[in-house]
């Protein structure tokens, strides 16, 4: 089993890094094996509603968002991490997140269905809770199972060496990657138990306007 820990932070080792290998510690010392992707610091666009993804399964700008996607079946669960910026996630992370899961999605959503998922965020003081929901509306929609910890999943610190300080914080990140390796023992179990997945329906789409 193999987690991918996705950095989205414009410091390839900062603090966000800093959070996400505990968690990546604390994933292989339960046996489960851990990849790294850094989202980088290229400019990422928004989606533009193209629907290009919808045929190719991917998106149409070939940046980081396609490599990670080449990737992402590979995977049994992911932690995603991002910095707080103005009270919510990096504007990379953000237009990567929109843009990855919304390709998935439209392509018949096969990377990520029932795989787990948490956030982590990274702050000097403030907005990580907003982050937090910001960061698992993404999961919800895409059938993820949301794994927490003791305590929201946060650290605080303006440098590397100030989060690993933050003990709570960073005994947070460590409790996180146990619960996410004892999810995934769980589910392997179940499934060689002949546990089935659920049995997928037709997506229906409606809104609320009627002629």
């Amino acid at each position: 089993m193999k987690v991918l820990l996705v950095n989205g932070s414009p410091h390839k080792e900062g603090c966000t890094f800093t959070a996400l290998s505990e968690v990546g510690k604390a994933l292989e010392a339960e046996g489960i094996e851990t990849g790294t992707f850094w989202i980088g610091v290229k400019p990422l666009s928004g989606c533009i509603a193209c629907k290009t993804c919808v045929s190719k399964h991917k998106c149409v700008f070939n940046d980081a968002v396609n490599q990670f996607l080449d990737i992402a079946g590979d995977y049994d669960g992911f932690v995603f991490g991002t910095p707080v910026h103005w009270g919510g996630a990096s504007g990379g992370m953000a237009s990567f997140m929109d843009r990855a899961f919304y390709a998935d999605l439209c392509g018949g959503g096969e990377r990520f269905l029932l795989k787990p998922a948490a956030a982590v965020m990274s702050a000097r003081r403030a907005g990580t809770t907003a982050t937090w929901d910001q960061m698992n509306k993404y999961f919800g929609l895409m059938q993820m199972p949301i794994i927490s910890s003791r305590y929201w999943n946060m650290v605080h610190g303006a440098e590397p060496d100030q989060v690993r300080q933050d003990l709570e914080g960073m005994q947070t990140m460590r409790i996180l990657g146990k619960n996410m390796a004892f999810f995934l023992k769980c589910k392997e179990a179940g499934l060689a138990a002949g546990v089935p997945l659920p049995e997928r329906e037709a997506v229906t789409f409606t809104n609320f306007i009627r002629d």
